[in-house]
């Protein structure tokens, strides 16, 4: 890869940055940024990358154009890339769902322009360039999205420069992806912010000082639910389908549990509890977790 266009710096973006030149993935990274926090949280970091102003020389001069962006960035981004854009560029993103932002690039895209989706499974609750690492993706999973029309050559280069990231790789459809994701990831980040909101609705109720007294449940969930608003509201909204099926299940297992609880089912809600521990430890023999998380306290 001779030369890559970062289209946003954030966690992802800066992640991305530290490792290709770390690793010296491409011979120039350009680096295009709205927010002038953003900016001078990158120069203070010294990890490499041109900062430009001039979007379309950006493009111009890249090969391949990585948009680290909120999904609702997306139309806007493509209006103003498409008179720079050529066959040869080859362009992806980073978004964690991918049906509703298809429709988007699908309308607003010209003509004989390929964009072939990425979703690097990694991330924090922080959110930033300088909350940035190195080995953000190490050993994480990146989906690619493979489709009848996605570009073979382009969908082949995109895999090498994954595995130079670090990541391993799986492809997948659109509709496979957004509802895998909408149970292993949108449904319990909703659920950790509905929870922290039912705390704070407590709170307000009962007039406690509940917060200073938060177990390690809450205080875990509350970690989740500190991730970034925007990103999250794109996923709710362009995943609403699947989220929603995801929600009336989640609704009908905790409608179980409450029966369980109310009639003191001892072999039914001990079954429950025994059978989703399995769960964890299956995480954790396929290394995609440890036996003892921080959470982010250290």
């Amino acid at each position: 890869m001779k030369n890559i266009l970062l289209i946003g710096c954030g966690l992802l973006g800066s992640s991305l940055l530290r490792k290709i030149n770390r690793k010296k993935i491409a011979k120039k990274v350009f680096i295009f940024e709205k927010s002038k926090k953003h900016i001078s949280q990158i120069k203070k970091l010294s990890v490499g990358g041109t900062i430009i102003s001039n979007f379309a020389e950006g493009i111009k001069k890249s090969d391949l154009i990585i948009l680290c962006t909120p999904m609702s960035s997306y139309k806007d981004l493509i209006l103003k890339m498409n008179k720079h854009l050529t066959p040869k560029h080859i362009i992806t993103d980073v978004g964690s769902s991918k049906k509703e932002s298809f429709k988007i690039i699908n309308k607003h895209l010209k003509k004989n322009i390929f964009w072939t989706s990425s979703h690097p499974i990694a991330g924090s609750e922080v959110s930033g360039p300088k909350h940035g690492k190195e080995n953000l993706f190490e050993n994480k999973w990146c989906v690619l999205i493979k489709e009848k029309d996605t570009n073979l050559k382009h969908l082949s280069e995109l895999k090498k420069f994954w595995k130079k990231i670090g990541s391993k790789l799986v492809e997948m459809s659109i509709d496979k992806h957004d509802r895998i994701f909408s149970i292993t990831s949108h449904l319990p980040h909703l659920i950790a912010y509905n929870l922290v909101k039912s705390a704070q609705d407590f709170e307000k109720q009962e007039k406690y000082d509940l917060i200073k007294y938060s177990a390690g449940g809450l205080r875990d969930f509350s970690r989740i639910a500190a991730s970034n608003e925007i990103m999250w509201r794109d996923i709710f909204f362009n995943n609403k389908k699947n989220i929603s099926k995801a929600i009336d299940l989640f609704i009908k297992n905790l409608n179980s549990f409450k029966k369980d609880i109310n009639t003191k089912n001892n072999r039914s809600i001990l079954n429950k509890l025994i059978n989703t521990k399995k769960v964890r430890t299956k995480i954790i023999k396929l290394k995609q977790d440890i036996d003892k998380p921080d959470f982010g306290r250290n």
